[in-house]
C-alpha cells in the first residue's frame, strides 16, 4: 500500500501536520510505503495562475496518481479548508482520486467548525472521483497541544480515532473490490472443453 499525506498547511509547523504525522507512523508501522507533500512547498505563482506544466505541480500531481492511498489534512478557517489546499485540490484533473481511499483530517480552533470536513472539504474530495472517503477527523487545538519543548502533541481521543481510521484504511485497501471477489479463476486453454 502507498499512502500519500498532502499537509494543507500555509504553516511550517501546525495542528494538521502533527496529525499527518501521527498517521504516518501508524501507516509505517504496518508497511506502508509513505510519501508526502506539503502544499506550501509548491511553487506559490504556479499555484495561483493554475500552471499545470510547473515542474511542482506535475511532480505533486504524478505523486496523487501514484498513490492508492490519500490522507489530506488542513486547518479550518473561516469555516472552510485551507486556501493552498483549494488551489491545489483545483489543479488535479478531475479523476484524479479515481479508485483511492481518502482519509480526511482538519484541526480548528473550536469544535464549532468540524462540519467543515463534510460540507466543504468531502464534496470537493468526491466531485475527484475518490472510491471511499472515510469519515473524517477533526481536532481542536485544545486536543492538539504544543508541548513545552515546541512539538505537538496528539491527546487519547483523538490517537484512537487515528488508530481506528489506520486500521479502516489498511482492511479498505486490502479488500479486493467488488469486480475482482466476483471475477472467475482464469482457465489454461488446455483445460477448455467444448461439445458440438
Amino acid at each position: 500500500m502507498s499512502a500519500l499525506l498532502i499537509a494543507g498547511s500555509p504553516s511550517e509547523r501546525s495542528r494538521s501536520a502533527a496529525l499527518l504525522d501521527a498517521v504516518a507512523q501508524r501507516l509505517t508501522v504496518r508497511g506502508a510505503l509513505v510519501d508526502r507533500i506539503h502544499i506550501r512547498d509548491l511553487s506559490p505563482q504556479a499555484l495561483l495562475l493554475a500552471d499545470f506544466g510547473h515542474p511542482t505541480v506535475v511532480g505533486a500531481v504524478d505523486q496523487v496518481a501514484q498513490a492508492s492511498v490519500l490522507v489530506v489534512a488542513t486547518p479550518v478557517y473561516k469555516a472552510a479548508y485551507s486556501g493552498v489546499l483549494k488551489v491545489f485540490l483545483d489543479l488535479l484533473p478531475q479523476t484524479a482520486l479515481k479508485g483511492k481511499i481518502v482519509l480526511p483530517l482538519a484541526t480548528g480552533g473550536s469544535p464549532h467548525h468540524m462540519l467543515a470536513l463534510d460540507y466543504a472539504l468531502r464534496p470537493v474530495l468526491q466531485s475527484l472521483g475518490a472510491k471511499s472517503i472515510l469519515p473524517g477527523i477533526y481536532a481542536t487545538d485544545a486536543q492538539v497541544t504544543l508541548t513545552p519543548e515546541g512539538a505537538y502533541h496528539v491527546n487519547e481521543d483523538i490517537a484512537t480515532r487515528l488508530d481506528e481510521a489506520v486500521n479502516v484504511l489498511v482492511t479498505e485497501t486490502l479488500r479486493p473490490s467488488p469486480a475482482q471477489a466476483t471475477r472467475f479463476a482464469p482457465v489454461h486453454f488446455s483445460q477448455v472443453r467444448c461439445s458440438v
